[in-house]
């Protein structure tokens, strides 16, 4: 990690699930979730992790926070002082340490919350593990959480069940920011939710962005939630990364076929508007039983016989600085952007004053 302004750095991350079969539960292949991903996130911005479910999106950024064992690969961490710890190397001691500067947003309101605990017993969970504070210390700063993510403080008592999803996905933002993380892991949050209060929480979630000088690695499969949130933008396909770039850059002129599929696919907010939709062939490939050459070729348009054959590397392209891309192709293909009008109105940025509203009667 030679760039001091990368706070994470992901090289080589693989994420393999054994199959076992027969009677002794013989180990006979392996589901390859997570196969070879590279990335980093700089201190202070967003990078957008996108792609179909079942692409390993999920399975990289447990593996990242420690969550599910990885099978092989790099995670570097910068931490407060400047050191760079090797998160998959750290003893469970050493590791604790740094699990209060990355925290997780999980992607179900309903089942990340314990049900038997109030909303005070689970926000202030971190502070007892890591004994920061008194009983009366403690109750405060949970009462300052709660404020900070729109909910009233006379809620503390309260259990999971008396909230709306929109508010339960609020507590668990109040429970991951409780240890004042750098980083937060958010994975899919704001999926299980209604549209409207899909709003509030993009916009809560950017405005303890620039207030804590926090990082996202944000995990989703919606473009126009990737779009509205991402500095840079990350493609998975079949646990691989397919392409990387900013994210404007991205939306305006993608260079992977895939990352062209998926913009077109965004959905228009008015159907007056005539949609040019690319419809890829066959289904997603067998991650236990990759296809050979690249692994979107079975599916791709412009595929040739180099790509059923070799696997294209992940790479630069001539003439587009910080783009990678995953395509034998790449240089010579003129792919479609993602039509303007279908991110426009999409998951709408709300004003100041429907903020205010929104953080007076959240749902």
């Amino acid at each position: 990690m030679t760039d001091r302004g990368v706070l994470l750095e992901v090289r080589g991350l693989k994420v393999h699930f054994p199959i076992k079969s027969g009677l002794l539960r013989r180990v006979t292949g392996s589901v390859k979730a997570v196969d070879g991903v590279d990335f980093f996130v700089r201190a202070g911005e967003t990078l957008g992790l996108v792609g179909e479910s079942g692409c390993g999106k999920t399975s990289t950024g447990r593996a990242v926070a420690r969550l599910i064992p990885a099978s092989a690969g790099r995670v570097e961490y910068r931490g407060r002082d400047g050191t760079v710890h090797s998160l998959l190397e750290l003893q469970r001691e050493q590791l604790k340490e740094l699990r209060r500067d990355i925290q997780m947003v999980f992607q179900d309101p309903y089942a990340s919350l314990n049900p038997r605990m109030t909303v005070g017993t689970i926000v202030g969970a971190p502070l007892v593990v890591y004994g920061i504070g008194d009983r009366g210390a403690r109750r405060e700063r949970v009462r300052e959480l709660l404020s900070l993510v729109g909910l009233s403080p006379e809620h503390v008592n309260r259990f999971p069940h008396e909230f709306s999803g929109g508010q339960r996905q609020r507590i668990g933002i109040a429970r991951a920011m409780a240890l004042d993380p750098r980083l937060i892991i958010c994975d899919e949050p704001v999926s299980a939710l209604d549209v409207s209060v899909q709003a509030q929480i993009l916009n809560l979630l950017e405005e303890l962005k620039e207030r804590l000088q926090l990082s996202y690695l944000f995990i989703a499969h919606d473009l126009s939630v990737i779009h509205h949130v991402s500095d840079r933008v990350a493609v998975m396909y079949l646990g691989k990364i397919v392409e990387q770039a900013e994210s404007e850059a991205l939306y305006q002129a993608p260079q992977h076929p895939y990352t062209e599929a998926l913009l077109s696919a965004i959905p228009a907010p008015d159907p007056e508007i005539e949609s040019d939709h690319i419809l890829l062939a066959g289904e997603v490939g067998d991650p236990s039983d990759p296809p050979p050459g690249c692994a979107f070729h079975p599916r791709c348009h412009y595929a040739v016989e180099e790509c059923r054959v070799r696997p294209p590397a992940l790479g630069p392209v001539d003439g587009a600085a910080g783009r990678l891309v995953s395509c034998h192709l790449a240089a010579e293909l003129a792919l479609q952007a993602a039509p303007h009008q279908h991110l426009a109105g999409r998951h709408l940025t709300l004003d100041a004053e429907a903020l205010k509203r929104a953080r007076r009667t959240p749902r």
